[in-house]
């Protein structure tokens, strides 16, 4: 992946860079730390560091940082040494593929933090965003630890295992987390505990990883496939919501397919670069309400 950088003024600016849209990226359903600002640009925290992203022209701005986190953190997490190019002119051969991935031209798949994503998406059942997001905001200021202040607002990491698994019901449903709070210990028990190591199950094939991440209370299908997409690198799991259902419905088969049968043929008909396929889809389908209704 060719692109150059420059720096500056606790900015990196990359130039050259294609398939990088920050509406796209965290607007398609992979992340829920990341805020749209007045002037177009996004805030968020990932890795215990606050970022804001902006592009201008054909220019990304990362501001916020410097060189050295950029090679330590945000390379890796937007997935930049990746060549989506070759992604998309493989997946492209399937026309109506080649539709989605021309409206979401600027997604990329960020690589985030497995413990975060066990809970965040554990948060995801039967959930909204903004409501997903307002959960992790409030455990993230309650429980997390302070990062520090950018444009006048105050940042916390997300909390670790070890302070969500001391918390009472009550408390975590304080933080709108609703019926999930007993998930939410649950994991945090097992985490915390070293009864499993979410770091380690990345290791494991995605069939295996799956299995194991389903262990956890309120972890199915879907969210073992979102935990390992967008944390765990496995490009070949298909995560089945609302939207992907509809779309594949609408698109590729029969209506009330079960959700076994779409992920068997989703896997099955975009094999290794299954992942990207879906977040293709999933925000062509929500974008532009394809399925609704029907």
């Amino acid at each position: 992946m060719r692109y150059s950088i420059t720096e500056g003024d606790n900015k990196v600016i990359i130039k050259n860079i294609k398939d990088f849209e920050p509406k796209h990226i965290f607007e398609c359903g992979q992340c829920f730390r990341w805020d749209k600002e007045d002037d177009g640009s996004y805030t968020g925290v990932a890795y215990g560091k606050i970022l804001n992203v902006k592009k201008e022209g054909e220019d990304i701005i990362f501001s916020n940082t410097n060189l050295s986190d950029f090679k330590l953190i945000w390379e890796d997490y937007f997935d930049l040494k990746t060549d989506y190019d070759e992604i998309k002119n493989k997946l492209s051969k399937e026309p109506i593929l080649k539709e989605a991935i021309n409206f979401g031209y600027g997604i990329r798949i960020l690589n985030q933090d497995e413990w975060e994503m066990l809970i965040s998406f554990i948060l995801s059942a039967r959930n909204s965003i903004p409501m997903i997001k307002k959960s992790i905001s409030m455990l993230s200021e309650r429980y997390g630890k302070y990062i520090g202040e950018y444009n006048g607002k105050k940042y916390y990491s997300f909390p670790e295992a070890n302070a969500l698994d001391k918390l009472s019901i009550e408390e975590l449903k304080d933080c709108k987390t609703s019926f999930r709070a007993k998930y939410i210990i649950s994991a945090a028990t097992i985490v915390s505990r070293g009864e499993t190591d979410i770091y380690r199950i990345k290791n494991l094939s995605t069939e295996d990883a799956r299995k194991e991440l389903m262990r956890f209370t309120g972890v199915g299908p879907k969210v073992s496939d979102c935990i390992m997409l967008f944390s765990m690198k496995k490009h070949d799991a298909f995560p089945i919501d609302v939207w992907v259902k509809r779309v594949m419905e609408y698109f590729y088969l029969k209506k009330d397919t079960s959700l076994k049968d779409i992920q068997e043929y989703g896997q099955g008909k975009f094999g290794e670069y299954a992942g990207y396929a879906q977040q293709y889809l999933f925000y062509y389908a929500r974008e532009l309400g394809i399925g609704k209704g029907k």
